[in-house]
């Protein structure tokens, strides 16, 4: 219903875009725009009134939903990354928690680096904080992009350009805006299913749309998205676990450890928009989602001969032998069993002293051939914003609106142990529970005044209230108890994730409020400059107060310069500056257990840890907008300097006196922890980078035809850093990604058939395996296709079948060089490839339109 408002200055109160076109690429289409005489808005990013995108002063691309519909990937990351060349996703085949929410990057900065809106308001976080696949996002903490499906988008509008004078925390890279569907009518139906060519990784979905009446003045837009993906393997079986079947034990997994995809099941999206129209240029609004999935990956294999804490805790010279007695409080008769062959099972002294001894006992008579942990929980999002907006009278619009999001992650290990338990140990737990929490109230204001400018001038302000909760959930007393057979060098808690202690749980939050004052002026017909000031104030930092100057100048009809200046920040999240555990990690390819402690922490502070300070930010960028015989192009060149950034330290190695401590302050597992590490403020970057963007548009082959050059150049270098930092951490920051990014598109149509084809081109990285110094290399350029076909059997209903990476490519095989073998860990392929590790996909699916 917002059609019956004026367009210009609700849109200034809501900062979104109100008008949508399928698009390409950054700015693209245009040529076709014109030809259709539709004009291509967008207000993210600006509080002007509603402009073109050639005519604003800062770069955004609009992808309309036809654009996000063509791409046969479910997941919103992996469409957004094949559409904006300097976005980038990572597959992390084993990362923890990052398996339940995968993180991604803007102009290469961190996940929470990017501002998430929804129909122009903040989106909350998620509940997991990534802690490993190193590199970029080591510590991140955004929000879960992923929950929201396609079919409840009209389209996404990406402000590339640092924006937190004008919204805050977390958009130092940019601002992300996803527009919801708004028809009072039609909808769709698509059902598609897909499957990797090496035979797995089923993944069959469900989706549609539908828009109502809301009485003759409202409308009600309902989505949904139901999803189901089987797991994939891109491994090899690990050369000791090969050992251990070529010496005669069975009990290994022919896949002792998995490098894959992880498995998610159920995975379920409702979406809701809903708007009525109450009279007098006012209008209320609601919208909101809920959305669940369970998720199960891969982790580390545990040998069972040196697993530490486990089998053995001299690294494989003798087995861990329990004693049942000594656990009762009698005097110890087990006898020691040295590990002296392959296979310990068939020693006789293994089969005298454990196996036929009923008061003496090894975790190789429970799990023979070792044992592979799978992670993974169950993740619930939902979210619900309402408010009221309109016109007070001809110059002022007011939007008052609140919100309230919740991301809960509630965590379960599979097939592992609690060492301690010994015999009675589960094989699965659930170590506990995240819970991210997140209030806000906005009130903005706009003002439109006549004085003697080519345009009104144009004044707004704000209010907004944050309240942000992180709370930890103790976990099942199994998974953290230390049991009887502690005190016989058994380790504690459930093994690769230790449950979280009661002592260790509870709700730690946040309180700010911003108040800010935005201007726009257009000087003249070809001169516009805007001006944004936003003070900030947190409970627990202090204050911020950050800026930002826009300019655009039109040289001809054809031809224009924009460019910004501007500062911002990055306030460190409440999880990231309390949340401590213990996890699994490799070091030079060696399990050790760590623990993340918070910077609070006495252990940490002894080890250089301070408390945490927001990420302040400089950001310019400088651009130019011009059309050639139909041709037309976008240049843009930034540089974003960062100070100060938040990630977890480099691991640390324990003395006896920091475990002391480490028990004293209630965290599980000490004696089994080898390692520690902390967020910390250490580093300082600067990230520069171009993007181009060509498009044209024009009849060919008998149909319409749209061609599109999008390419991005993104370099980050460390200016500063400490040992807590850690050189190789500064070579993933530098290093992971690619420098060069570019996309190439066709689109043809015809009366009942139309294709999508897009070349995809990666520039060198860094390939790195298992978070490994010693397992990394450079990895050579690729380049990869992307087609879908699709034919109208008749005018609501169409099929189509396509494949992403259809000449399929493979990631950067593994090479670790002549003295370790490839397959060390059981891996195929560098995980830190920008297009994957699971190679071609295809698909088939059917739309239907009401």
């Amino acid at each position: 219903m917002s059609s019956t408002f004026k367009l210009g200055t609700l849109a200034l109160a809501v900062n979104i875009a109100l008008v949508s076109a399928p698009s390409f690429a950054a700015e693209n289409d245009v040529s076709k725009v014109k030809k259709e005489q539709i004009e291509r808005i967008a207000v993210v990013g600006s509080r002007g009134a509603p402009r073109s995108v050639d005519d604003s002063p800062v770069p955004i691309d609009l992808i309309g939903s036809e654009e996000l519909e063509r791409s046969g990937n479910t997941d919103m990351l992996e469409l957004l990354k094949g559409t904006v060349p300097s976005f980038n996703v990572q597959s992390n085949p084993i990362s923890d928690a990052a398996s339940l929410v995968k993180p991604a990057n803007l102009r290469g900065l961190s996940s929470d680096s990017t501002l998430i809106l929804v129909n122009g308001k903040r989106r909350h976080r998620a509940s997991v904080i990534a802690l490993l696949g190193g590199g970029i996002n080591d510590g991140a903490q955004g929000p879960d992009i992923s929950v929201i499906p396609t079919s409840a988008l009209k389209q996404v509008e990406v402000l590339r350009d640092g924006a937190a004078a004008q919204y805050g925390s977390d958009a130092i890279a940019g601002v992300m805006n996803f527009v919801l569907k708004d028809d009072a009518d039609g909808g769709s139906l698509t059902v598609r299913h897909g499957s990797y060519y090496e035979g797995d990784g089923d993944t069959t979905e469900v989706s549609g749309n539908i828009g109502m009446a809301l009485t003759d003045d409202g409308f009600a837009n309902l989505s949904f998205q139901y999803k189901n993906a089987d797991a994939t393997s891109r491994s090899e079986q690990r050369p000791d676990a090969q050992g251990f079947i070529d010496a005669g034990n069975t009990n290994v997994e022919p896949l002792a450890q998995v490098w894959g995809s992880p498995e998610v099941n159920d995975d379920i999206t409702i979406f809701g928009n809903f708007g009525l129209d109450i009279g007098n240029d006012r209008e209320i609004y609601m919208f909101g989602n809920f959305s669940e999935r369970d998720v199960r990956g891969g982790f580390y294999y545990r040998n069972p001969h040196n697993r530490g804490g486990v089998y053995s805790n001299d690294d494989g010279a003798t087995l861990l032998i329990g004693d049942l007695a000594q656990a009762g409080g009698a005097e110890r008769t087990c006898q020691p069993v040295n590990v002296t062959t392959g296979n310990v099972l068939t020693q006789p002294d293994y089969i005298a002293n454990v196996a036929n001894n009923d008061n003496c006992f090894s975790f190789n008579e429970l799990a023979p051939g070792g044992f592979t942990p799978n992670f993974g929980g169950n993740i619930v999002d939902t979210s619900i914003t309402m408010g009221t907006r309109g016109q007070i009278d001809d110059t002022l619009s007011y939007d008052v609106s609140g919100s309230v999001g919740r991301n809960e992650s509630s965590y379960v290990i599979y097939n592992t142990l609690n060492a301690s338990l010994g015999p009675e140990t589960p094989r699965d737990f659930n170590p506990g529970n995240h819970v991210q929490l997140e209030k806000f109230f906005n009130i903005d204001l706009v003002k439109e005044l006549e004085v003697g400018l080519d345009l009104p001038l144009i004044i707004a302000g704000g209010y907004e209230y944050h309240q942000e909760t992180f709370e930890v959930t103790a976990g099942d007393t199994e998974s953290f108890t230390a049991g009887p057979y502690t005190d016989q060098g058994f380790s504690i808690g459930s093994n690769g994730f230790p449950g979280f202690k009661p002592s260790s749980a509870g709700s730690f939050s946040r309180q700010n409020y911003a108040l800010y004052l935005d201007v726009e002026a257009q000087y003249t017909e070809d001169f516009l400059m805007g001006y944004a000031l936003r003070f900030e104030d947190y409970s627990t930092f202090g204050n911020t107060t950050n800026y930002k100057v826009t300019a655009q100048y039109n040289v001809t009809d054809d031809f224009s310069l924009r460019g910004s200046v501007s500062s911002g920040f990055r306030a460190p999240t409440v999880g990231q500056a309390n949340y401590s555990n213990v996890q699994t990690s490799l070091d030079d390819g060696i399990l050790v257990d760590s623990a993340l402690l918070a910077a609070s922490n006495p252990v940490a502070v002894q080890l250089g840890a301070t408390e945490l300070s927001p990420e302040e930010s400089e950001s310019l960028s400088l651009g130019a907008v011009w059309e050639i015989e139909g041709v037309h192009f976008t240049l843009d060149y930034y540089n974003i300097e960062v100070t100060d950034r938040v990630s977890q330290s480099a691991k640390v190695n324990l003395s006896p006196a920091d475990k002391v401590k480490l028990k004293a302050d209630g965290v599980p597992n000490v004696d089994s922890i080898q390692q520690v590490s902390f967020f910390t403020n250490d580093f300082d970057t600067t990230t520069q980078g171009i993007d181009f963007v060509a498009n044209y548009s024009t009849s060919l082959l008998n149909g319409d035809t749209t061609f599109g050059l999008a390419y991005n150049w993104n370099e980050t270098t460390v200016d500063k850093f400490s040992a807590v930092t850690g050189d190789f951490k500064v070579s993933r920051l530098e290093n992971d990604l690619p420098n060069h990014r570019a996309t190439l598109t066709w689109s043809q149509s015809w009366d009942d058939v139309s294709m999508f084809t897009r070349a995809n081109y990666y520039g060198e990285y860094q390939g790195v395996h298992a978070d490994s110094s010693g397992l990394s290399k450079d990895a050579d350029a690729a380049v990869t296709i992307d087609v879908e076909v699709s034919y109208h059997v008749m005018e609501d209903f169409k099929v189509s079948i396509g494949a992403q990476n259809l000449l399929d490519q493979d990631a950067e095989e593994l090479d670790f060089g002549p003295d370790t073998p490839n397959n060390l860990l059981g891996g195929k392929y560098y995980e830190t490839s920008p297009f994957g590790f699971n190679g071609g996909f295809y698909y088939v699916k059917a739309t239907y339109n009401f």
